[in-house]
Order: C-alpha cells, then structure tokens, then sequence
C-alpha cells in the first residue's frame, strides 16, 4: 500500500508540535526552579506565635520540648487572676496627657494704621457750633481725621460737606471725603461722629491742614480748625 504524502507531512508536523511543547515545558520548569532557589515557607506554628513574643532572640526551630517549655503555666494565670480580682495587683491607669498649651495669636499686621500719639484734639467755633478735630491717623491709603460737630445754639443748622474746604499751610486746596456726618445739625448739645479722608498722594508736601465748613445755605458760619498735623 502506497503512503500518500499529505498523510507523511501531517504526521511530520504533529511530532515537531510534541516536540516543540516539550521543549517549552522543559525549558520553563528549569527556570521556575532557579527563580524559586532560596525561597523557603514562612513558620506559621500558632504555638510558637503565643509562646514566643520576641522570636529574633529564642532559637526554639526544630526542638519541640522547648517550644512547650515556653507555654504559660497555667496555675500562675489563675493566681495573677485572683490579685487583679482582689485589688491586689491593680494595673496602673496610664498617665493623664497635660493639655497642649494654645499658641499665641500672632500680631495681624494687616492693618496698617498709623495713628498720632497723644493727639491732642483741635477746636473751631462759631455762635455755638463747635467743630473738632479728635484723631489723626494713616488708614486705607490716606489721611483719616476724626471729627466730630456740636450745636449748643438754639437752632437746628444744616451743613452741605460738598462745601467743606481742605488747605495745607501753602494755601494749597486739597480734596476731601466725609463720612457720618449729618446733613442737619440739631440743637440738642449732642456730638456728631464722623471722618474726613485726604489721600495720601495729595499730601507729599503737606505738614499741617485748615479745615473750613459753613453753614447752607445761609453761610453765616465760619467754622476755622487750623494747624492739624500731617501723620505720616
């Protein structure tokens, strides 16, 4: 009987694939050996982890009596028992943590207001109106005077602050901005808080100011505060 070549050919074939397999098993078998050459099992003896607490200084491996020469006796932990029962042994509260001293608040430096020492506070009157000049400080980019208006005469008197005039020793007119005065004044005898704020780029040549503010709209008063000190 005449062997046909396919048939040669496939049997061929299957044994270079047995061949092949073989060949990769073999070769892959040889390297899982060598990369697990050294790696041993952990000891995970339950008994060991109870009777040894510090297993780096006992050397118990491979000596099964004196692995059991390291469990507790049993006849100690009843009678250390009994002592915690009796108060005779009594386990020590730990220590009360001291509470941490609260650091203190840092300065806030945010603010930079200048304010005068010992400002001692300037005066003008006229028929009973006095206006006064308090406080003098640096804030926000400009001069603040704190001011205040008082009305001892008998009656009420109104005041437009668009009026107000601000003037530096050379006669030089500077621009002013008010806040919380009162449009009018009553005759109550009472102080009227307020500020007036003069930028501080108009003051480069500025030692002292004259504050003028007259009535409106008769303009009868005069009311003069003169010598102010520039704070710088």
């Amino acid at each position: 009987m005449k062997i046909q070549p396919t048939i040669i050919l496939t049997l061929v074939l299957l044994l270079l694939m047995a061949g092949a397999g073989t060949a990769s098993g073999w070769f892959a078998y040889v390297l899982g050996d060598i990369a697990l050459k050294g790696v041993s099992q952990p000891d995970v003896s339950p008994a060991k982890k109870l009777t040894n607490p510090n297993p780096e200084t006992l050397d118990t491996e491979g000596n099964p009596e004196a692995e059991l020469s390291l469990l507790l006796d049993e006849a100690q932990l009843i009678k250390a028992a009994e002592e915690i029962i009796k108060g005779d042994n009594q386990v020590p509260e730990p220590p009360t943590p001291e509470p941490e001293a609260s650091p203190e608040p840092e300065a806030d430096d945010s603010d930079d207001t200048t304010a005068a020492p010992d400002f001692e506070p300037i005066t003008g009157a006229d028929q009973g109106i006095t206006l006064a000049v308090t406080n003098a400080a640096q804030r926000d980019g400009g001069l603040v005077l704190d001011v205040n208006l008082k009305n001892e005469s008998s009656a009420a008197v109104q005041f437009l602050y668009s009026f107000l005039e601000v003037r530096d020793q050379q006669g030089r007119s500077l621009s002013a901005i008010t806040d919380g005065l009162p449009g009018e004044l009553p005759a109550n005898g009472e102080a009227f808080n307020g500020t007036i704020r003069i930028p501080s780029a108009l003051l480069d040549e500025a030692e002292t100011l004259t504050l003028t503010l007259t009535d409106y709209p008769d303009q009868n008063l005069q009311l003069t505060v003169a010598a102010i000190p520039v704070i710088r």
